[in-house]
Parts: structure tokens; C-alpha cells; sequence
């Protein structure tokens, strides 16, 4: 059995690789391309192609497959084999290099927001060399950018390598300005930590809203959740500890870091974190690491279940994605450092976060937004809907001392000039976390707290990467030209802490009246659902600053705000459409049999002795009739307002009376389907309850 260094990276086709089977000529221009983005020439492509396809097949592969990140939210593959014919009959194992730059496959069914015209099928796929190639089953796995015919994005990759490349522009122009010459490229960098729950494969079966939602759209509160907080970091069941051996080695033969394995809050609730990344290789790795859950869950009559708010009451499941920024030559430029040189640039870089997530806290909202992770933003286990920064008590009164020209009363008292007197050493990590902050500085990163667990990591980082690389613009401007460098760095670092102060707040995100303060005082913007934030992707202020780093395209905005809210109705209709089953085919029928054997039973009592009273079966008879009623009367609201939906102008003014009508409705049903489920013999209800399915792996 090989160990986890013999085995980790086994299927991919990294720089050890690479090295090993590429000429020195072929690896030193192949490098150029990955590291400084310069074109690759058709004879290295056809080099790599056939280096590529050998080590391929020497790991059993014979398909490959142009792998890529369509705006459905997850991957998509169409497979080709090896295979072409000889003359004599048989075949051959080939590959060029046409086909690893380029594949078509089919766009007709992915969505486009309008960017192709029903009749224009075609689509491009196109190499991205900086995320490794890497085998999947018997299939090479080649991760690719998607375009239309036109050229239109229709994927989340290719935004997410413009944004990159924008903050990489922007960054380098200020580190210059700080006498840092040699570096060649800035990147972001992430970790995605990614939350999950298992349950047993014949809880899922016997659950429709969760076969066709992900979630359970009904179910009473179970005698025991997560109160005693004895699942969080407690023992790690058997059957999971196996379920999480299998999945770290097929992760780590994918060369994904896996690192952190955990049980969450709620019961059958766990997290895996990896190490963190290059930010498309992290987006890659993520959407391969919920995949693999998926399957490897099967292989245990486990479920992976990576819906935001599978189980009302309980926590649902969030994405916490650590950001951060690095030169090429290891230097974190969110690391305070360890000179006040270095403290300076770090302060602006600071800065520059500090305005991007006040700029544009709407588009890191929008990039979060989704109609399950509605469900959870706000609630007790994930922060509130309010963009926010917390920084801690060190960094802020660092901050604070800058904006008033104060001498800092930490560690050391000394003038905020910057770059001309010393400033503080301060440590990192000298406050506690803030769980209930959306955006929290941890040290030497951002952690956004936001995203849900069966998001796209691609979305917030693109909005990230962008609004940064807007701020360093501004700051790069204004200083190129600067006749005191020294002075008007200061200037303009007070000028930013005084503009978005803001948004910074060290507080409980939890509590009522900071989201009073912040909405009524501070300005800061509030927008609870999908359908109140996503139009605000095409204000003006949003697409001037997008389309200027060129991230986007106006046309590739308005088809994801298009594409977006149409995912938002539809994923929301599909739910009320499998409410409306279950509580008429389902629901209404078993209380309807129960309360039938009551009254029967209250007539047989009556029978045998006219005087008994039957008190208790009568009571129950009629508040079981009642919730019948309503049930029914509910689900007919319910079918009224999904039909309704028809009558909408626009994409826009469906969401909002799906947020506005069908929502409301749907919860009215579920109250009522739940009330009947705490006063329903068990043996009478049509599927597994909560008590059941959080406690179903033993």
C-alpha cells in the first residue's frame, strides 16, 4: 500500500510530471506560459499533448475530456477516447496538440442569459495551463476555459483568470512604487473550508424533498438538535471516520490539500479545509472536492448532502473562503511584516480592501446569492445579510491613530507618518475571532464568511479580485504622479480609513440593533434575498468598475443577472411544486387515515359504554380535521401563486413575487404540515422525521 507521499498527486499531471517527461526545452517554455501568461507556440502545445496523453495512459486513462465550470454551478465534461484508426484495423492511442488547446463542445443546453441564439450550438472550450491536468476514473481531465461562438464567457473560469490577471496589473504597479522591482506576478490566493452533512441513503430515498431538492421542505423540530453542542469537535463516528478516510485518498491522489477534518455544529454535520491555493486551482479543487464527496458517500449507503439549509432548525452549511494575496516571491501582502517599510505597504494593500468591500459590498452579496443560501445568511450559525469588516481591537485602534494623526497607544506610542517613523510591530491574531462577521481580517487574510456550501467559489473571488484591483488602481494613479510619495501615501491612507470606516465594525453581527445601525446610520447595505440584490449586478457603478478590469462584458452581466434569477425561480418552484405533492399525496392523506382511526376507535369505546366521554379522541379529531383544512386550503393558496408566476413581464418581476408570494405561502403550509406532524402517530407518517435522519449514521 503506498503511503500518502508516494500517493498524493499520483493522478495529476503536475511539475513533477512534467519535468520528468517534457524536454528541458519544451518544461522551460511551458513554464513561461503558466507563470508569466506568454503565448504558447504550437509545437510545445503538441510536446505537452503527447506527454500528456502517455502518462495518461499509463495510469489506465483512455478518454479525455475538456473539463470546465458552465453557469449551471457545477462541471461539465463530454469525453473523447484516445482511440483513432490504422489501416491495418486496429487502432491507435493519439492526441495533438489541437486537441488539448481546443475542444467544441455542444452550448445549445447550457445556460446563456441571451448570449447565443438558440439556433448557434457551438461553443469553445480552451486550455487554462495554470490548473493541472488530471485523471478521473479512466478519463484525463483537461481543466478549460468555455466561450460561445462569439466569444462570450459562459463560464465561471474565465472571469475568475480576467479578475486574477486585473489585480496582478494593479498590484504590481503599486508594489513598483515601493521599490519592489523584482517581482514578476501578484495572485490571490484561497481556502475554501466546505461544510457538509451525511445521512443514510434510505433516509434520502425515502424523502422526496430532498431527492429532487436537496433540503427537507417539511419536518418538526427533533426531541434533540444541536443544544448540547456535543457533536461540535466531538467523536468521529466509525462509519464517517471511514466515509473521511476514503475521501482524503481520492482527494489527495488529485493533488487537492486536503488538511482539517472535523465534526460541525449540528448533528450529522462535518467540515473538511484544505490547505489554501492559487485561486483558480482552489475554485478547480473545490468543485472537484464536492463532487468526490458525492460519490465516495455513495460508496458508504451515505448521502452528502451540500445544500446551505437541508434541515430547518439546525445549522445549515456554510463555505468560509480565506483570502489572500501573494507576490512570486512568497511575500503575503496582507502580513503586517516585520518593518515599518513593509507595514506601510501593508497598510495600503489593507486600504485597499478596506474600499473595495465598502465600494462594492452589493457585489459580494450578489456573488453569495443563491435561493438556498438565502435560507441561512442571518441565521445563528452564518453572518447577516450586512457587509461588514471586522478587523479586531489592535488593527483598529492602528486605524484609528492614522485617521486622527495620534500617536498609536498599543505597543508603542508613535506618530502615524507613514513610511518616515516608526510604526508598531503588531501580532497576529491578538483578538478572538468573529464568527458572526461576514468579512474578518484572521492575520494574514480575509475570511468572507458568506458563501454557502454548494456555491461556486469562482463568484465571490471574481467580485473580490476585481473591487481590489479597482482600489489599487485609484491608490497607483494618484501615486505615480505624486511629487511626495511619502506624504501623500499618508494622505490618502487617512483619506480611505476616514471615507470607509464604515464598514468596519468589531461587534455581534447577530444582534438587532447593529443591523438597525448599520442600514439606519452607518448606510450599509441590507438586501435579505436573491431577488432584492441581483439586479444591482447592472448598476451603473458596478458594470463601469467590472467592465473597466475587464472582468466582464455589459452582455456577459446581464446574462448572469438573467441566468441567476432564473436559477433563483426555478429552484424555488421545483420546491413548492414538491410541497404541493407531498402534503396532497402524502402529508394530508396519513393525517386523514389517523384521524379516521380515531373516530373509529371513540365509536368503538362509545359502543361498548355510552357514557364514556372520549374527551381525548374527540379533542384530537377535531385539531386533526382542522389542520386538514388547512393543509389543503394552504396548498391550494400555494398551486394559486406558482401559477401566478406565469403572468410575470420579466425575469425580474418573477423573482420578486416568488420572494413576495410563493415564499410566504410555502412557509404557511409548512407550519401547519409540521403541526400535524407533532400530533400524528408515527407509524402513520409518509416519510423519515428529523429525529430519523440527523441521527440515522451510527
Amino acid at each position: 500500500m503506498k503511503t500518502v507521499t508516494e500517493s498524493f498527486g499520483s493522478m495529476v499531471f503536475d511539475d513533477r510530471v512534467m519535468k520528468s517527461v517534457l524536454s528541458a526545452e519544451v518544461y522551460r517554455s511551458l513554464k513561461k506560459t503558466i507563470d508569466e501568461g506568454a503565448p504558447l507556440d504550437a509545437s510545445v502545445a503538441n510536446a505537452v499533448a503527447q506527454a500528456m496523453k502517455d502518462w495518461a495512459v499509463s495510469k489506465g486513462a483512455t478518454h479525455y475530456t475538456h473539463w470546465f465550470q458552465p453557469l449551471t454551478g457545477i462541471t461539465a465534461e463530454k469525453h473523447d477516447s484516445f482511440i483513432s484508426p490504422s489501416p491495418d484495423g486496429s487502432v491507435i492511442m493519439e492526441f495533438s496538440g489541437k486537441e488539448l488547446l481546443k475542444g467544441e463542445p455542444d452550448a445549445s443546453s447550457f445556460p446563456s442569459g441571451g448570449l447565443r441564439a438558440t439556433f448557434e450550438a457551438r461553443g469553445y472550450t480552451a486550455w487554462d495551463p495554470t490548473s493541472y491536468a488530471f485523471i478521473k476514473g479512466k478519463t484525463l481531465c483537461i481543466p478549460t476555459a468555455f466561450c460561445s461562438y462569439g466569444g462570450h464567457a459562459l463560464d465561471k473560469k474565465t472571469p475568475l483568470l480576467r479578475s486574477m490577471e486585473a489585480l496582478n496589473k494593479q498590484a504590481l504597479r503599486v508594489l513598483k512604487l515601493f521599490g519592489n522591482d523584482t517581482v514578476k506576478r501578484v495572485v490571490s490566493s484561497v481556502g475554501p473550508e466546505q461544510e457538509y452533512f451525511l445521512i443514510t441513503k434510505e433516509m434520502y430515498d425515502a424523502r422526496p424533498d430532498l431527492r429532487f431538492c436537496g433540503r427537507t421542505l417539511f419536518g418538526a423540530k427533533a426531541p434533540k438538535g444541536q443544544e448540547m453542542d456535543d457533536h461540535y469537535f466531538g467523536a468521529i463516528k466509525p462509519r464517517v471516520a471511514a466515509y473521511m478516510e476514503e475521501l482524503n485518498d481520492e482527494l489527495w491522489k488529485l493533488g487537492i490539500l486536503a488538511k482539517t477534518e472535523h465534526n460541525e455544529v449540528a448533528p450529522a454535520q462535518h467540515e473538511l479545509a484544505p490547505i489554501y491555493t492559487t485561486t483558480n486551482v482552489a475554485t478547480d479543487h473545490n468543485q472537484l472536492t464536492m463532487e468526490i464527496m458525492q460519490k465516495v458517500a455513495s460508496k458508504h449507503g451515505l448521502v452528502c448532502l451540500l445544500h446551505e439549509k437541508p434541515f430547518a432548525g439546525v445549522n445549515g452549511s456554510g463555505k468560509h473562503n480565506n483570502w489572500s494575496i501573494s507576490t512570486d516571491e512568497g511575500q503575503n501582502l496582507l502580513s503586517p511584516g516585520e518593518t515599518p517599510y513593509e507595514n506601510a505597504q501593508f497598510l495600503l494593500f489593507l486600504c485597499a480592501v478596506i474600499k473595495a468591500v465598502d465600494d462594492y459590498q452589493d457585489l459580494l452579496r450578489i456573488s453569495v446569492a443563491t435561493a438556498g443560501n438565502d435560507h441561512r445568511l442571518g441565521a445563528n450559525e452564518a453572518p447577516p445579510a450586512v457587509i461588514s469588516i471586522f478587523l479586531g481591537d489592535e488593527l483598529n485602534a492602528v486605524l484609528e491613530a492614522i485617521e486622527n494623526d495620534a500617536p498609536y497607544e498599543g505597543t508603542k506610542k508613535t506618530q502615524m507618518k507613514l513610511g518616515v517613523d516608526v510604526l508598531p510591530k503588531f501580532n497576529r491574531d491578538t483578538t478572538d475571532r468573529n464568527r458572526t462577521s461576514p468579512f474578518a481580517f484572521t492575520g494574514n487574510k480575509f475570511e468572507f464568511r458568506m458563501l454557502g456550501s454548494s456555491n461556486s467559489i469562482a463568484c465571490a473571488n471574481i467580485m473580490l479580485n476585481a473591487a481590489v484591483a479597482e482600489s489599487l488602481k485609484i491608490y497607483a494613479d494618484r501615486l505615480e504622479g505624486a511629487e511626495d510619495f511619502e506624504t501623500k501615501l499618508h494622505e490618502m491612507i487617512k483619506k480611505t480609513i476616514k471615507d470607509h470606516k464604515r464598514i468596519i465594525f468589531n461587534g455581534n453581527g447577530y444582534d438587532d440593533a447593529w443591523i438597525k445601525e448599520a442600514t439606519e446610520v452607518r448606510g450599509l447595505l441590507n438586501y435579505r434575498t436573491t431577488a432584492d440584490c441581483m439586479p444591482h449586478l447592472l448598476d451603473k457603478k458596478n458594470a463601469d468598475m467590472l467592465t473597466a478590469q475587464k472582468v466582464f462584458t455589459i452582455a456577459e452581466l446581464q446574462s448572469r443577472c438573467d441566468i441567476m434569477l432564473e436559477n433563483y425561480c426555478k429552484s424555488v418552484t421545483i420546491e413548492a411544486n414538491t410541497m404541493i405533492d407531498m402534503a396532497k399525496t402524502q402529508i394530508a392523506p396519513a393525517v386523514e387515515r389517523f384521524t379516521a382511526d380515531i373516530a373509529k376507535n371513540a365509536a368503538a369505546k362509545k359502543a361498548l359504554d355510552a357514557s364514556v366521554a372520549c374527551a381525548y379522541e374527540t379533542g384530537l379529531v377535531k385539531k386533526l380535521s382542522a389542520l386538514t383544512d388547512t393543509i389543503v386550503a394552504k396548498v391550494d393558496e400555494l398551486q394559486g401563486a406558482v401559477a401566478a408566476l406565469g403572468d410575470a413581464k420579466d425575469i425580474i418581476a418573477e423573482s420578486a413575487m416568488i420572494r413576495d408570494s410563493v415564499l410566504p405561502k410555502m412557509s404557511e403550509l409548512r407550519t401547519a404540515c409540521d403541526e400535524a406532524e407533532t400530533i400524528t402517530a408515527k407509524s402513520y407518517w409518509p416519510f423519515p422525521t428529523y429525529a430519523d435522519i440527523l441521527f440515522s449514521v451510527r
